[in-house]
């Protein structure tokens, strides 16, 4: 990143988030086969094409591939973040785990029915009257993988002292929190405008609306770096302590 990048040249010492594991747990490996599943589904055939016209076809969903598997890729790097990061497999993240592997499989057709329509390949048969509907059912899957580890996110902050969390991985666990939080706010707004904004502008602004998901996680950034600079001025980040917690909301 930019910011550590800077924080290296001027000598400073970046602050890290510890990773509580480095194996796969089974939770883990289980999620790793969902999500592979997943990713399965997106395929434009499995069969293997016999003539050189049928070969071109399934080149031409390439782009829509390209983009769901994306997507898919960004939600499991979210939840590997976090199994690096806390190394949790109580019975709330279990059951949270399960809750987020149901919503991104049921998630995978609406994805790429979407993006089917959006670069029209595949023959998909669409017409103008269901966009709100499609906008709708794709804005709530969205929001509902973001809210799902938004709570995964707060269910590590509120175990904080068992986890042994410091000042600034605290920190760290609140903006990911207030980040997929904001996520699926963006999620919900889609789905919200597709439903009161007459056509032909409705999949214009529903769609377009998405790209507002880069301001917060920008600003998010911008505010971790700064507070990254402050940490590294004042010295090491002591292990265990949540004085930065302990100020915010004392008991």
């Amino acid at each position: 990143m930019l910011h550590a990048r800077l924080l290296a040249v001027a000598g400073a010492d970046l602050p890290r988030f510890r990773n509580r594991s480095d194996s796969v747990s089974r939770l883990e490996g289980f999620s790793d086969t969902a999500f592979g599943f997943a990713i399965t589904l997106l395929v434009v055939s499995l069969a293997v094409p016999n003539r050189f016209d049928e070969l071109l076809k399934q080149l031409s969903g390439l782009p829509v591939f390209a983009v769901t598997f994306a997507l898919v890729a960004t939600i499991w790097y979210g939840q590997f973040l976090f199994f690096r990061r806390y190394a949790m497999s109580d019975f709330v993240t279990v059951v949270l785990t399960l809750l987020l592997l149901f919503v991104v499989l049921f998630y995978v057709y609406p994805l790429k029915f979407l993006f089917a329509v959006a670069f029209q390949t595949g023959g998909i048969s669409f017409q103008e009257r269901d966009v709100p509907t499609l906008f709708l059912i794709y804005g709530l899957g969205f929001a509902s993988v973001s809210f799902v580890l938004a709570l995964l996110y707060a269910h590590a902050y509120r175990k904080r002292d068992e986890l042994g969390l410091n000042e600034w991985e605290v920190l760290v666990t609140r903006l990911s929190i207030a980040g997929h939080l904001a996520t699926a706010t963006v999620g919900l707004v889609s789905a919200a405008l597709a439903q009161v904004i007459p056509q032909p502008a409705t999949a214009l602004v529903a769609g377009f609306i998405y790209f507002a998901v880069a301001i917060p996680w920008f600003l998010i950034g911008r505010y971790q770096a700064r507070r990254a600079r402050a940490v590294a001025k004042s010295g090491p980040v002591t292990l265990g302590q949540n004085s930065l917690d302990s100020e915010r909301h004392p008991r």
